[in-house]
């Protein structure tokens, strides 16, 4: 009876993707996947951007904190450990962090919950939900190795953002969308047609 109670309340949960961004180069890749989200599905979408983030993305696109809340359907300020992700109570599909720097990997790897970004990717992890972690970092060190193994180890999936050279002859606007695509994939979200290998001609 219990379980009946619990899936039945699963059911009519809406359907809520966590998105964090930390201060590692791609900032283009958080705004292109939320684009996307909010194009393919009719998910609520959780967004926190870091400080660091907000720094990289203005150095990169002179975006500020209003392009990531436009596309958001909730801001959080990354100090807010308070805030709803911050549980796991509150039900998600899970959580991506795009891009996510070695800093954010390193307190994923090691359980820190010292901030808002950290504490919901444990969260996510305690509870056996998707976490995905898209470092843009190169080259690796070993140090940032081992953090991908203890992440991966404990559940989740690491996806550095690679284009998909093979597609064809794609701008580079096509291969931000790919890879923006590729993540949205994870969580079950198709590609466009264009972004979908269906085999060599």
């Amino acid at each position: 009876m219990q379980r009946n109670v619990r899936d039945a309340n699963l059911a009519r949960a809406p359907s809520r993707l966590v998105v964090a961004v930390t201060g590692a180069s791609g900032s283009i890749l958080a705004l292109e996947l939320l684009r996307w989200l909010r194009e393919a599905t009719d998910w609520e979408l959780h967004v926190v951007v870091s400080a660091a983030a907000l720094r990289t993305a203005r150095l990169e696109l002179g975006a500020g904190r209003e392009a990531f809340a436009a596309l958001a359907d909730a801001l959080h300020a990354n100090k807010d450990i308070g805030a709803p992700i911050a549980s796991g109570s509150f039900v998600t599909l899970g959580m991506v962090v795009i891009p996510c720097s070695m800093n954010t990997l390193a307190a994923i790897a090691h359980g820190l919950g010292d901030t808002l970004i950290a504490r919901a990717a444990d969260v996510t992890l305690k509870e056996r939900r998707r976490l995905v972690l898209v470092p843009r970092e190169t080259p690796l060190n070993l140090i940032h190795l081992r953090n991908m193994t203890a992440v991966t180890e404990a559940g989740a999936v690491v996806a550095p953002p690679v284009p998909a050279f093979y597609l064809g002859d794609l701008t580079p606007q096509r291969l931000v969308q790919q890879i923006a695509m590729r993540v949205a994939s994870l969580f079950g979200v198709p590609p466009a047609p264009w972004a979908e290998w269906t085999g060599e001609a």
